[in-house]
């Protein structure tokens, strides 16, 4: 292991991390490796040409199987809903094994869960070597290093059609726990996968290391300050006379020495101060990093945490449930699953200057979400600075971004401008549209996120910034770095952590999403502003394909709650006139055949009927399964069936 430099181990850990998809293993081991795991299998006595019998454990073995692993099973879950957000739509699935390859989650693409189902890639299911030959699974783990094996590399022929990228998942004490895989066609193989594999597991160990130790002091630290608090941070943990106790990959690739050394050395060997000294300095300059000074004479940044035990361990239920949102979170929270989660993820690291990616649609809410993120986090008190990246013109994008001296161009201010990243210091930059950002903007940016320094256009001085970055779009990305138009060095600096908003259309919360939004407007409009809307109207906006999002469901409410001034509440003919001359949209449930527009009253009441009749069956008579399903309330549903009889 070779000791870092100040410059290089930045680069060393990120290379590591988001390398090419077989950088697991170096060219020119690959083959060895792919002949290795062969011999192996045919040393088990496995025949390629073979179906292998699947017997996957039952219900309540696996169980027992998860509650043993019950850590590891933990810190993963949140992991991969957000590898899973990462590679969406990409036919394939993420996995969690234990030690022996036995699989205990998985997410998957519906359209790839019965091609999955084919080869056994379930709960239940081992994926040892043993069991199923050369696979990434069973390689990776027999191997100890992250694996890929694609198509006609795995042993069994009946596997040829998978490909798979897999990184085994190391405890706090350097032992295997188990492995992270994600696994699908192979004719959707992408050369990014192994990356986001590799960062995924390097993030549950981290996750599992820091909460694995009591009465410690964590050090988490880097050789550069904007590395700390991120996937790339080394973690040390010691005891509080400054034993040695552990420390996770990045902090072994920094303080580049071997075990032995290490627990001799402890706090004091390793960081050149005791661990008293550094504790009283982190209560000095709390919330900031102080500087200490690796073996090797490197200068790293560090902030210094002591993990107390005094309350008492919490039971597994208490460990399951999921922790109360902050109000800025919460107001958000309005009954989608889908959103409940990519809230939970983002409350995970609200306390963190992990830069966050939200993916999705115009206009579904992503600045919403930014500014909730803002204003759950230490960061609070700061400003908030949104730019829109593609509403700027290309040729103002960088001044505006990066301000300018007096002078540096025809037109500029007399005194020059300050930018929008030096205007967020102490707080959030929104950066809406990355995908719309050029290239040279892109090489610009990625420089201030390094160095944490802005030069203005026409200035020679840098000026420090202290920023989070939140970057959103609903461009692929992936498929923009593909194509050459956006950096992958910058894509792996602003995704740390990826969410995903679900368009309007595919939500379930629209009744409190409509109240939430109108409660909103009477704060602006006032008292004449009307109080609710109609059954029936939550059921036309509900049978509304919304292209434009919730920015057009606003838009189409202000609109309606203008026509409604001085009423109650906002009914069908306060509606702009695309929903007006829709009559057959009260009741259209999702996937519903249109009905055509000329149908007549009574035929769309008995149309009606029979849409809730058939939802009545499918729900074996439970209204409220059924008013939810259909946008409305039980009182329309009970008037509705009346009017029918």
């Amino acid at each position: 292991m070779h000791r870092a430099d100040s410059q290089g181990a930045a680069r060393s850990v990120l290379s590591h991390a988001a390398s090419p998809a077989d950088a697991g293993a170096a060219d020119a081991d690959r083959s060895g490796l792919i002949a290795r795991a062969h011999a192996r299998s045919a040393e088990f006595g496995l025949d390629e040409r073979l179906l292998p019998e699947y017997q996957p454990l039952g219900a309540r073995a696996l169980h027992a199987l998860v509650d043993g692993n019950r850590a590891l099973y933990r810190h993963a879950l949140p992991v991969m809903e957000t590898l899973h957000a990462q590679i969406a739509n990409t036919d394939s699935m993420v996995l969690l094994t234990d030690r022996a390859g036995v699989i205990l989650h998985s997410l998957g693409d519906s359209e790839f869960a019965a091609q999955a189902r084919r080869v056994a890639l379930a709960p239940g299911e081992s994926w040892s070597e043993l069991s199923k030959g050369t696979n990434a699974i069973g390689t990776a783990l027999a191997e100890a290093r992250p694996t890929v094996i694609h198509a006609g590399e795995h042993f069994l022929r009946a596997n040829h059609q998978l490909t798979c990228s897999c990184a085994p998942i190391l405890g706090p004490g350097g032992e295997t726990l188990g492995a992270l895989d994600v696994s699908g066609d192979q004719r959707g193989f992408h050369k990014h996968t192994m990356a986001l594999v590799r960062m995924s597991a390097q993030m549950i160990e981290n996750h599992l290391f820091a909460n694995h130790y009591t009465d410690a002091v964590l050090v988490r630290f880097h050789t550069r300050p904007e590395f700390v608090g991120t996937l790339f941070e080394g973690m040390a943990a010691f005891a509080p006379d400054g034993s040695f106790l552990g420390a996770n990959r990045s902090a072994l690739f920094q303080f580049g020495l071997p075990p032995d050394q290490l627990m001799a050395g402890g706090f004091g060997g390793l960081f050149g101060q005791p661990v008293a000294r550094a504790m009283q300095a982190r209560g000095l300059a709390a919330g900031h990093l102080q500087t200490l000074a690796l073996p090797s004479r490197v200068q790293v940044f560090a902030r210094i945490e002591y993990l107390a035990s005094a309350a008492p361990a919490p039971s597994a239920a208490a460990q399951e449930a999921p922790a109360a949102l902050p109000p800025a979170l919460a107001r958000l929270d309005t009954g989608d699953a889908r959103v409940a989660a990519v809230l939970r993820r983002v409350h995970k690291v609200s306390g963190r200057d992990i830069p966050i990616l939200v993916q999705g649609r115009t206009g579904t809410g992503k600045e919403w979400l930014a500014r909730a993120i803002h204003a759950a986090s230490p960061r609070n008190r700061g400003p908030f600075v949104a730019v829109n990246c593609a509403a700027i013109p290309e040729s103002l994008i960088e001044a505006e971004l990066f301000g300018y001296e007096d002078g540096a161009f025809t037109g500029a201010r007399r005194q020059g401008s300050t930018g929008k990243v030096t205007q967020a210091d102490g707080g959030t930059l929104f950066l809406d549209e990355i995908g719309d950002m050029p290239l040279a903007q892109q090489v610009r940016l990625m420089r201030v996120l390094q160095e944490r320094a802005v030069t203005p256009l026409g200035g020679s001085r840098a000026v420090a910034v202290d920023v989070r970055i939140v970057c959103a779009t609903h461009r692929d990305l992936r498929a923009m770095i593909d194509a050459g138009t956006f950096r992958e060095d910058l894509y792996y600096r602003i995704n740390a952590l990826t969410v995903t908003l679900p368009a309007l259309s595919e939500r379930s919360d629209l009744p409190v999403l409509v109240a939430r939004i109108l409660s909103m407007q009477q704060a602006e409009a006032g008292p004449l502003c009307p109080q609710r809307v109609s059954d029936e109207v939550v059921a036309r906006l509900r049978a509304h394909a919304w292209p434009g999002n919730l920015r057009q469901m606003a838009n189409v409410l202000r609109t309606a709650a203008i026509m409604a001034e001085g009423e109650e509440e906002i009914r069908c003919e306060h509606l702009p006139e695309e929903f007006a001359s829709d009559a057959a949209a009260p009741m259209q449930a999702a996937g519903a055949v249109p009905l055509p527009q000329t149908l007549a009253d009574g035929r769309m009441r008995d149309w009606e009927a029979g849409l809730i009749r058939q939802a009545l069956e499918r729900h074996r008579g439970n209204i409220s399964l059924v008013a939810r399903e259909l946008g409305v309330s039980r009182n329309t549903i009970y008037r509705r069936l009346r009017g029918a009889q």
